[in-house]
């Protein structure tokens, strides 16, 4: 059936409505609303890229819910990665009392996470994989699905126009580390009792085959580490639970300690121990200030900043600004991730600095110390094949990831109009009789977080830094006479990040063309916001004319 707009008055529908994670990596958000009951899936941020100066993270425009908050019933947790929990401290104050259903793991992380930001009255409830809960018209049933964290879940949300699967993110791995199999009897049986809906995980459209299972990065790390005599570092994610564990254990056949460093890694490890889902080393960890006392042939740590984070373990001590830890020739470092797309050059940038620091570098693409936590295009097929919907809307990916999964599902006999390729904000409205439409889109932008700013900086302020960090700035002071609007005394001029003070002939120019632009015969300016504004096109000018650059130019006006 082809898919076609909403009326402006519609019936009772069943609307889905990304706010996040749709042609992008990051972000996720998705809300789901039927008659006067919404329910949130996953609450994610998102990393800046290079452009958005001063901005720590990004996270989703919430106006839509914040509209309609008494209407959320909760927000369900797939998973207790930061591109699916980031967002929850600064989105839950606007929902008092909302709860969080999420697994054991999910739990422990949150709590901490809301502990630090000092939030109240937002309990963390239970829902672990095979376990179902009830939230009004939505009954949701979590199954265990694959990836890089313990517990990640896909979600049945059977709703009384029909079931949505939303996958969370996910891989077949037939070999996980933690033993622990993908629920494919659960999946199936979903399959055979209808599924209306199916959102799945496209991060690895593109990739053909089959994502290689977690235990393999074993096999690399056994034969980095025989034989090595220097210490080893390793940096990951810290969520990566697995892939911790696979340190330790191999740090315990080699006859090495292990030291853990990093706010995140240390949390990350400490509760996941308590809750019994990572096994540290017989011999404990070392704590930091005791790793100079250790053999370095005995000695393995373990850090952040596998995303080149500037202000990471792994690129402070490449950059010997590291408290307990200096990069020396000798060092093995593991750069056990892949770059996060937007990361790639922050990366390069910390496997260049180690280098040249002396250390030999095992990174993404010289040896496979990582594999993805996402599927690849054969395990797409299978999990269409395995729920067989009606619909398919492909989420968590950037746009052509999205194309490619649906070209995918096409392949496998989804009817291709009802292939839904959305951009956030664009609801999907299902009808009682099985049809959808779109419906009118909602906003669904980005929001901002500037160290304790959220949502204060705006388009306009990354523009104007992006023009600062490009162009530099031109300051102008500008004596006038109140009475008279004529200039006293030459005008003072600064710049920063544009033209040196040795540039003597470019001031003087601006300092004339300034004083031209002021003193016409016959003219004058009562008015400092049309003296500024004089001086401001003139001053672009000039410097467009003279240097082929556009400075932000500030002149500020002084009243005699």
């Amino acid at each position: 059936m082809a898919v076609k707009r909403a009326p402006k008055s519609s019936p009772e529908v069943l609307r889905v409505t990304p706010l996040g994670g749709i042609g992008e990596i990051g972000k996720n958000m998705t809300v789901f609303e039927f008659a006067d009951e919404i329910i949130v899936v996953d609450c994610g941020l998102a990393f800046p890229d290079e452009e958005m100066y001063g901005i720590d993270i990004v996270i989703p425009d919430i106006s839509y819910l914040r509209d309609k908050r008494e209407k959320v019933k909760a927000f369900v947790i797939t998973h207790a990665h930061e591109d699916h929990v980031g967002a929850l401290p600064y989105v839950l104050p606007d929902f008092p009392g909302g709860p969080v259903y999420a697994s054991t793991l999910a739990r422990g992380l949150l709590g901490n996470k809301i502990n630090e930001h000092k939030l109240r009255n937002h309990p963390l409830k239970a829902l672990d994989p095979g376990e179902t809960v009830e939230l009004g018209h939505f009954d949701v049933s979590a199954f265990r699905v694959g990836h890089s964290i313990p517990d990640a879940m896909g979600l049945r949300i059977r709703t009384p126009f029909g079931d949505i699967i939303h996958t969370g993110d996910f891989k077949f791995d037939q070999t996980p580390v933690d033993g622990k199999l993908v629920d494919f009897q659960a999946i199936a049986r979903f399959g055979e009792e209808g599924v209306l809906c199916l959102m799945s995980d496209s991060t690895r459209a593109e990739v053909p085959g089959w994502t290689p299972s977690e235990s393999t990065v074993r096999e690399a790390f056994h034969e980095i580490m025989e034989g090595l005599e220097g210490r080893v570092i390793v940096a990951t994610f810290a969520s990566n639970i697995a892939r911790v564990q696979q340190v330790f254990d191999a740090s315990e056949t080699f006859g090495r300690q292990v030291a853990v460093i990093g706010r995140s890694m240390e949390q990350n490890t400490r509760i996941a121990a308590d809750l019994g889902y990572l096994r540290p080393p017989d011999t404990g960890l070392v704590s930091k200030g005791k790793i100079k006392d250790i053999a370095e042939d005995r000695l393995t740590i373990m850090t952040t900043g596998s995303q080149g984070e500037p202000m990471a373990g792994l690129a402070r001590m490449a950059n010997r600004d590291h408290r307990f830890v200096e990069i020396t020739p000798g060092d093995t470092v593991i750069v056990s991730a892949s770059p996060i797309p937007g990361n790639e050059e922050g990366v390069a940038r910390t496997v260049d600095n180690l280098f040249k620091a002396g250390a030999n570098v095992y990174y993404y693409a010289i040896k496979r110390a990582h594999v993805s936590g996402h599927a690849s295009q054969e395990e797409l097929k299978l999990m269409l094949n395995l729920t067989r919907p009606k619909f398919i809307i492909p989420v968590h990916g950037e746009f052509r990831m999205l194309v490619q999964h649906g070209r995918l599902a096409a392949e496998v006999g989804v009817d291709p109009e009802n292939i839904l390729i959305l951009e956030n904000g664009q609801p999907i409205e299902f009808l009682a009789d099985g049809t959808a439409r779109r419906g009118d889109r909602v906003e669904a932008g980005q929001v901002y977080v500037d160290g304790v700013s959220v949502g204060e900086v705006g388009d306009i302020v990354l523009r104007d830094r992006r023009a600062l960090a490009k162009d530099g700035m031109f300051l102008v002071v500008v004596t006038v006479d109140k009475q008279h609007g004529t200039l006293v005394g030459a005008p003072e001029v600064v710049t920063r990040g544009f033209v040196s003070k040795a540039d003597e002939k470019l001031v003087a120019g601006a300092a004339a063309r300034i004083a031209s632009s002021i003193e016409r015969p016959g003219e004058h300016f009562s008015e400092p916001g049309l003296l500024k504004a004089q001086i401001k096109d003139g001053l672009s000018n000039y410097l467009y004319e003279q240097t082929r650059r556009r400075p932000l130019v500030f002149p500020v006006i002084v009243e005699v």
